[in-house]
């Protein structure tokens, strides 16, 4: 069997790329171990598919090279796959600013995806298995389940190291490793936290429990909802800035962001000096959440509760609990329920105009494989689509 351009990875990136070559009139083949292509798509956005976000910009992605996926984005921007969603007339909803779902289901991604393949020309091949990858003079040749493979160009969209249940694994770094091209570190992104107790408890005991907050680390910040669960920390809010924490460092979480909380409780004082300290939080938190902090940092000074009895150094305490409030997590939840692998493919071996490795042009990597992981939000599509047409486009 011999192809122009062989894809490995049935997902956004290779997809993408594929259907892209084949309308260039390349032959085109995607492979895929998986027994049907776009896993990670039809799992994503809780079965709807958070396919784009029309704010998206450089700044949103995480990489050691910041600037290399300037080029791709410039060249492919959201409106361009609304417009191809809107031609398959897949309806949709913007759930949050710039945030765009499917209106049903995910499965009409996917569905676009592989009609456009077909129309293309290009030839998907599921279940099979690549058991070798070599350099064949100006070319490539794979040696697979189904048989040897001769390439014009193999472009490897195998994704990272998230969700192995969906078939993840490291394909992609074993190629590039076995071509001399370095990998950087990688590990789980945009994942929930787990604690250690006592917090680990406490957090348990309010599971299931969201509320707005702004999280910082390492001088950034987000601001999302967040949810307790069983082990520990999740929602939006912690798993964009579990992409920026490292190991050993805390939390900083304001709980109540965009309210300084010092100025209120003397207010409060003032005003309404019977109101019990009890009330007032039970105003602003969950009535769970509310008696949870009230257990956590009990007042034995305060024998009514009261506002009045509350001293300066007692409220700014609760201002440092509820606008600072300081916690180390033990560690993330790990590949399991990680959304993105950061890390991978170092991009300083990859042209940012073509995706080629620049020493052997005839291979490619795209999408998550690469050392660029976007924020939540529809940003890590994104960057499959414009690294597969960029690519795509190039062959």
């Amino acid at each position: 069997m011999t192809y122009d351009v062989v894809v490995v990875g049935a997902g956004a990136a290779g997809l993408m790329c594929a259907l892209t070559a084949g309308y260039a009139g390349r032959r085109v083949l995607v492979v895929d171990h998986a027994n049907r292509a776009g896993k990670k798509i039809l799992m994503s956005g809780g079965g709807r598919c958070n396919f784009t976000n029309l704010a998206t910009t450089p700044k949103h992605f995480t990489s050691a090279n910041p600037s290399f996926c300037i080029s791709a984005l410039k060249r492919y921007r959201p409106e361009h796959f609304v417009e191809l969603v809107e031609r398959h007339g897949v309806e949709y909803v913007e759930k949050a600013p710039g945030q765009l779902f499917c209106a049903t289901s995910a499965k009409e991604i996917v569905a676009l995806l592989l009609t456009e393949c077909e129309w293309a020309g290009v030839t998907v091949q599921l279940k099979t298995r690549i058991d070798r990858v070599e350099r064949q003079g100006e070319g490539m040749r794979l040696v697979t389940s189904s048989g040897k493979v001769d390439a014009g160009a193999v472009v490897v969209a195998s994704g990272g190291l998230s969700i192995p249940s969906m078939g993840a694994s490291g394909f992609g770094y074993d190629i590039a490793r076995q071509f001399g091209i370095e990998v950087t570190p990688t590990r789980p992104g945009l994942v929930p936290f787990t604690l250690s107790d006592p917090w680990k408890a406490r957090a348990a005991a309010l599971s299931g429990l969201s509320l707005p907050v702004a999280v910082s680390c390492q001088g950034k910040r987000f601001e999302e909802p967040l949810l307790f669960t069983h082990r520990g920390l999740s929602g939006p809010a912690m798993l964009q800035i579990s992409s920026v924490w490292q190991p050993g460092e805390s939390l900083e979480i304001d709980l109540l962001p965009g309210e300084s909380v010092f100025e209120q409780l003397c207010l409060a004082r003032r005003e309404a000096p019977k109101q019990q300290l009890a009330t007032w939080l039970g105003e602003r938190f969950p009535k769970r959440l509310a008696q949870a902090l009230l257990d956590w940092y009990p007042e034995p000074n305060l024998a009514g509760g009261t506002l009045a009895e509350c001293s300066n150094a007692t409220l700014q305490a609760w201002a440092e609990r509820l606008n600072h409030w300081q916690i180390k997590p033990s560690g993330t939840e790990g590949w399991r329920t990680a959304e993105v692998t950061l890390g991978g493919v170092d991009t300083d071996a990859i042209s940012s105009r073509t995706f080629e490795v620049k020493v052997l042009p005839q291979l490619r990597f795209i999408g998550e494989v690469l050392d660029v992981t976007g924020e939540l939000g529809g940003y890590n599509f994104q960057w499959a689509w414009a690294s597969g047409v960029a690519c795509g486009n190039s062959i």
